[in-house]
């Protein structure tokens, strides 16, 4: 394992559809190395000053720190949501083989184009 910082990058969005395209472009990019979408989570949340419930989807990425920015302009680029949750937790440790998988799996060269 590298010196490189590893992370998990929380995202949750409107719908399974939404999740699974995404994903599948970060992960052919190689900006995560892998996607865990929970199909359905129900949320309780403030919105316009009223109280809301929504149905979404939820999706928590692995990758390097070095690549959160990215990560994060290519949800922002391709989102339906308005404000999307996009939050970032650091991975203090782990098994070193699943992170030296990580690093290999998001290490290859990344193309600028972004689009869905």
């Amino acid at each position: 394992m590298s010196e490189e910082s590893y992370v998990q990058i929380s995202w949750t969005c409107g719908n399974l559809d939404e999740a699974r395209q995404i994903s599948r472009l970060l992960v052919e990019k190689r900006l995560v190395a892998c996607a865990n979408i929970i199909p359905w989570v129900e949320s309780v949340f403030l919105w316009n000053g009223q109280v809301d419930t929504a149905q979404e989807s939820k999706v928590i990425f692995k990758t390097r720190r070095s690549l959160f920015e990215l990560v994060k302009e290519v949800i922002l680029k391709n989102a339906k949501y308005e404000l999307p949750e996009i939050l970032m937790t650091p991975i203090l440790d782990g098994n070193k083989e699943y992170l030296d998988w990580v690093e290999e799996s998001t290490r290859k060269e990344i193309s600028c184009s972004f689009g869905a």
